[in-house]
């Protein structure tokens, strides 16, 4: 866990934005973190493709240069792909996290810096979800009340990311990588990728992401991106509940952002460092053309799981 100060700065940055097909909000917080690290994108249409939208949550550690840096280059990358343009956009986020990672390499002023960043992106083209995700950040969906996961944690201790991380010469100690490290795929993190005798996908940390493709259905309420502050307070189905319930309320989606933040934030950091983080959330509302106001009343609804029913984080529902 790193620094924090004596007490939160809890102001917080707030934007939104709409159109036809989403409502948009999100809200970033320092908290008791002695530095923001965090970064987040939000892009309702992309350069050469107008009806694509690009979501992102980036949490630096070690310093926020690297996660600036893939807020702001991140999404270009990615459409620049030759798949891209052939419609094959999960084989572009990896292949643009990929090349993104390699030109802060090759850049000056970003191939000897120490920090790294989670990244977990979404994108919505023609009705379907793709999410991109290194490390511990998450993205999640909301159907009919129920959780859809669409991202999963990269931890040194999950045992595919040990196996990798072993064969490229790392080891794992107290659930870190080397010691060190709390998440085992990330951007940067550049010390971690010097085994010249392995691919890019085979570093002791990778920034080759897991892609997640979802068909969007009349079902889909809203989707979440946020960064390990908020879920390592609350679990996936409790973070769509208190959503939910909110947007029931016609509460406007940045300020449900910040309810969110405020009911995550630690009281003091006596509590083993949850709720100490910096925290961003994005949240995604779905309109499908018609009001916010039908999305609240669908919100309303009990969900078919049942009041207070929980689902754990290795629970799927695919709607294939």
């Amino acid at each position: 866990m790193g620094q924090t100060l004596s007490e939160p700065v809890t102001a917080k940055e707030s934007s939104s934005c709409e159109n036809s097909y989403v409502k948009v909000g999100s809200s970033c917080m320092q908290g008791w973190r002695i530095n923001m690290e965090d970064a987040h994108t939000h892009l309702l249409s992309l350069t050469g493709d107008k009806d694509a939208c690009f979501f992102g949550v980036f949490d630096g550690h070690g310093g926020s240069k690297v996660a600036q840096y893939a807020g702001s280059n991140l999404h270009k990358k990615i459409v620049s792909q030759p798949s891209y343009a052939s419609g094959n956009v999960g084989e572009a986020i990896r292949e643009g996290f990929l090349a993104m990672d390699e030109d802060m390499m090759k850049d000056d002023t970003m191939k000897d810096e120490l920090a790294g960043t989670t990244a977990v992106v979404a994108i919505l083209r023609n009705s379907k979800i793709y999410c991109g995700n290194v490390g511990d950040s998450r993205a999640i969906a909301s159907v009919k009340g129920r959780v859809q996961e669409l991202s999963f944690d990269h931890k040194p201790s999950n045992e595919p990311e040990t196996r990798r991380i072993i064969a490229a010469g790392g080891w794992v100690e107290f659930n870190r990588v080397n010691g060190n490290l709390a998440l085992s795929r990330a951007l940067g993190d550049f010390v971690f990728k010097k085994n010249d005798k392995k691919k890019p996908e085979e570093q002791i940390v990778t920034a080759n992401p897991d892609i997640v493709e979802k068909p969007i259905t009349p079902d889909h309420e809203f989707m979440i991106l946020a960064c390990d502050g908020i879920w390592d307070v609350l679990s996936n189905q409790e973070v769509v509940d208190f959503v939910r319930a909110r947007i029931a309320q016609r509460m406007e989606p940045e300020c449900i952002c910040e309810e969110l933040m405020t009911r995550c934030l630690a009281p003091d950091c006596q509590m083993g460092g949850l709720g100490c983080d910096n925290m961003t959330v994005v949240l995604v509302c779905f309109l499908n053309g018609k009001p916010y106001e039908q999305l609240a009343s669908r919100c309303a609804e009990p969900s078919p799981a049942g009041p207070g029913s929980h689902y754990t984080n290795t629970e799927h529902f695919d709607l294939k």
